[in-house]
């Protein structure tokens, strides 16, 4: 049996470094007034996003971002800085391929695949996020739109979203 090792939120830093981890966190604490500790976890799950998008590029390429706009943000922040971004997405990250953006709002999105798929597709992120870093806790709640939903609004508790199977969801 083999036991996965998550990634830690210093293994995630690392991959864009020290240098950039730190312009980024006081770009947004700067621009947004958040506290740094709040904009270091935004940060974390945007790297977490790209992780996931890089390692499982057969199953999440081409998805809708299941994150908060805030992380969008990030995203949008670390693509200006095209050398940097560059090397992560060809270099650091596991699937070693340059991860291309494109807005579209969650309504229009929704109108694109349906409804039903544009949900089948948010939960598909759940396990794989689960098996590379561990199951979310109440610091991810408010920059992953579909856990926060789960959570609050269904009331499922975070030992059920994390144990979600893709393959099991509706």
């Amino acid at each position: 049996m083999t036991t996965h090792v998550h990634l830690s939120e210093g293994d995630l830093t690392a991959l864009i470094g020290d240098e950039l981890h730190a312009e980024v966190v006081a770009y947004f604490v700067e621009r947004t007034g958040a506290a740094p500790d709040f904009v270091t976890r935004q940060v974390t799950e945007c790297l977490r996003y790209l992780y996931l998008v890089s390692r499982h590029r057969d199953r999440l390429g081409g998805l809708f971002l299941p994150v908060e706009q805030d992380i969008d943000e990030i995203w949008h922040y670390l693509i200006l800085q095209t050398r940097e971004y560059r090397t992560l997405c060809e270099q650091r990250l596991p699937g070693g391929y340059f991860i291309e953006h494109r807005s579209i709002a969650y309504e229009a999105y929704q109108q694109e695949p349906g409804r039903e798929r544009a949900i089948d597709e948010a939960l598909r992120w759940i396990p794989l996020y689960v098996r590379e870093f561990g199951p979310f806790d109440e610091g991810a709640l408010p920059h992953w739109t579909i856990v926060r939903f789960l959570h609050e609004e269904l009331g499922m508790p975070l030992a059920d979203i994390a144990a979600l199977d893709a393959a099991e969801t509706p």
